[in-house]
């Protein structure tokens, strides 16, 4: 397995709190794949096109990517979660590390992807530059975040997790940061990308029932961290108070979500 430097950098705390439920983030990534396709169609992956998602996760993207013909790679910080994509796509090429320091030569992919990963990465501009370092001349950057927080139904789960976890910096950027037309953009242009596309994504994200959305959201390192600080019955109790609302009259839950992105030229 090979490795990088995590002297600094988030991988070291990201990393434990992401891969403590690796299977059941693994199960919930399926609920991305109307997003990761319509990232494949937009980037124009296919055969032969050489892919790296850095925060990889479970591999679901790579396995997507790789079914249009793609060479795939991927980067994580979580073992367990790594463990998982390296049986999902077994002719990719996966790595243990950190966000900014990518264990990859220059020039190496003509796609780097970030889905809901750039922003968690200590220093988001030093992990861009390193996205647009492995990036072939011309070649694609893309990320995604969350969208705006009034159009995304998955916000409330995160408004109930914030009583929940440790007191946060008085100068963090809370998950929202990047949503606002503009923001994304600015980022990546300090990073020395220069953006050619820019919007919002719509989906929606479908549990069959309360159990499956818990092992859902129990499963994202925010919620681990909040059931390491407040216990996991309070957790629990806090999802399912937020989502009350989306469930419908068969005991399943719907939940609409909005993504920013932006495609940036490297």
């Amino acid at each position: 397995m090979s490795t990088t430097s995590l002297a600094t950098g988030s991988a070291a705390v990201q990393g434990e709190l992401w891969g403590a439920r690796a299977r059941d983030w693994a199960e919930q990534e399926l609920h991305q794949r109307a997003l990761y396709e319509r990232a494949i169609s937009r980037l124009g992956i296919g055969e032969g096109t050489r892919v790296l998602d850095v925060g990889c996760g479970s591999g679901y993207f790579c396995r997507l990517a790789a079914d249009r013909g793609a060479q795939v790679g991927g980067i994580d910080a979580a073992d367990a979660l790594l463990e998982i994509a390296r049986g999902r796509v077994p002719e990719g090429e996966f790595h243990f590390g950190d966000l900014q320091f990518l264990p990859f030569a220059d020039d190496a992919f003509d796609v780097v992807t970030g889905f809901n990963s750039f922003q968690y990465a200590a220093d988001p501009v030093a992990a861009l530059r390193e996205a647009r370092r492995v990036a072939v001349p011309g070649g694609r950057v893309f990320a995604l975040v969350w969208g705006k927080q009034e159009r995304t139904e998955l916000a409330a789960i995160l408004r109930a997790l914030r009583p929940l976890l440790p007191p946060a910096p008085p100068d963090a950027p809370g998950p929202f940061a990047l949503s606002d037309e503009g923001a994304l953009d600015a980022l990546m242009r300090a990073a020395g990308l220069e953006v050619t596309d820019a919007g919002y994504l719509a989906a929606t994200f479908e549990y069959r029932d309360e159990e499956t959305l818990l092992r859902a959201t129990l499963a994202s390192g925010p919620a681990t961290l909040a059931i390491r600080t407040s216990g996991e019955a309070a957790v629990r109790n806090a999802a399912l108070e937020a989502t009350a609302p989306f469930r419908t009259a068969d005991g399943a839950y719907r939940l609409e979500t909005e993504w920013r992105y932006a495609t940036a030229q490297a």
